[in-house]
């Protein structure tokens, strides 16, 4: 039977559009919401969250999280990606998979959990601008929250439980030459510079893998140099995308590049880090018992900002994230609640030693 509350929330945010930093009407709508159930909805920019009932200090806290924001449509669409349409088994529309499947499941797990007495406090936050890292979103809202001691944080796993994310440091790189004409023996071409540091970028190995991540992963994606064809080029520039395990801090890896690469190196951020939950905590151990895959994720959510231990997990495909007639299946929700359900309710959380947030 499909839940009909979770998915009628879902054709209403799917109508609202809610693309990064344009979040505004779908917090709206979502703190109305919130606020008709009888729960206290509070706003930070286009961030919403509540927290459930009888909260104490002295028992940890579960947190919720799944983001509100989706990113602008891709050209291929052949529906309007802002309304939603039931064809089949298959709910169309912008951000059905990613995250809004999420979002609403776990407000109402939110809700389920809330009305029954638990050994934790609860909150539950939609939070905005995940799809593009911004300082908006959870970096934001994480100062505003009550101390953490584990957070389920919503993204398209297909109900399988990410135990570690890899993360994520963009790194622009400068190789400096001489400019001289290109028909004479003159100048430095930076051109040539900084091939040695592409080829390092291809062909080093970190020698840490992760048995759930891998390798740590870097490719130079994008390379500038020149202003026209009989110049030799006084300034290469290109841009390097890391994909980091757990086993190594950006800090850790940025320092590793700059000590082989010789040209500058200027990371855009070092504070996406890896994630990984531990696998001795009690989430993971039910987890296991419910028979749920544990896996290693390559792809990057709010996680990353949270100096808590955290977990992944939601309905719905990665694959068809950021996709054309991106879509939900109903049943995904339905099962997904139910999981939920069964992973949380009465879930004994161990108090989180982590530092408090930078």
């Amino acid at each position: 039977m499909i839940t009909p509350m979770p998915l009628s929330l879902l054709q209403q945010l799917i109508a609202t559009p809610s693309v990064s930093r344009e979040e505004g009407k779908a917090a709206d709508l979502l703190e109305r919401y919130i606020e008709g159930e009888g729960y206290t909805a509070s706003r930070l920019g286009n961030n919403v969250w509540t927290m459930g009932p009888g909260f104490d200090p002295a028992r940890p806290t579960l947190l919720l999280n799944s983001h509100i924001d989706t990113v602008k449509p891709v050209a291929g669409w052949t529906r309007d990606p802002f309304t939603p349409v039931l064809e089949g088994d298959r709910l169309y529309g912008l951000g059905s998979n990613d995250a809004g499947a999420s979002l609403v499941t776990l407000l109402h797990t939110f809700f389920y959990l809330a009305a029954r007495p638990q050994p934790y406090n609860l909150v539950f936050a939609a939070s905005a601008e995940e799809e593009v890292s911004g300082e908006g979103g959870m970096r934001r809202l994480i100062h505003e929250l009550p101390k953490i001691d584990f957070a389920i944080v919503g993204e398209p796993t297909g109900m399988r439980l990410a135990v570690a994310e890899k993360g994520l440091m963009v790194l622009d790189c400068t190789a400096h030459g001489r400019a001289g004409h290109a028909a004479r023996n003159e100048g430095d071409n930076a051109i040539y510079r900084a091939m040695p540091a592409v080829e390092w970028f291809r062909t080093y190995e970190f020698p840490r893998r992760s048995p759930l991540l891998g390798a740590v992963k870097m490719s130079v994606t994008l390379i500038q140099a020149g202003t026209q064809h009989n110049v030799v080029p006084d300034r290469c520039t290109f841009t390097v995308d890391i994909r980091s395990n757990e086993l190594y801090s950006n800090e850790e890896i940025l320092q590793t590049v700059r000590d082989h690469v010789p040209c500058e190196v200027q990371p855009r951020s070092t504070r996406l880090n890896s994630s990984r939950t531990p696998l001795d905590h009690p989430l993971v151990h039910r987890a296991q018992a419910m028979g749920m895959e544990l896996f290693g994720s390559p792809t990057l959510s709010d996680q990353s900002l949270m100096p808590f231990p955290s977990a992944k997990i939601g309905p719905g495909d990665s694959a068809r994230s950021h996709t054309a007639d991106e879509y939900i299946r109903p049943e995904e929700i339905t099962h997904a609640l139910d999981t939920y359900k069964q992973l949380l309710d009465g879930l004994e959380i161990t108090p989180a030693t982590t530092p408090p947030t930078p």
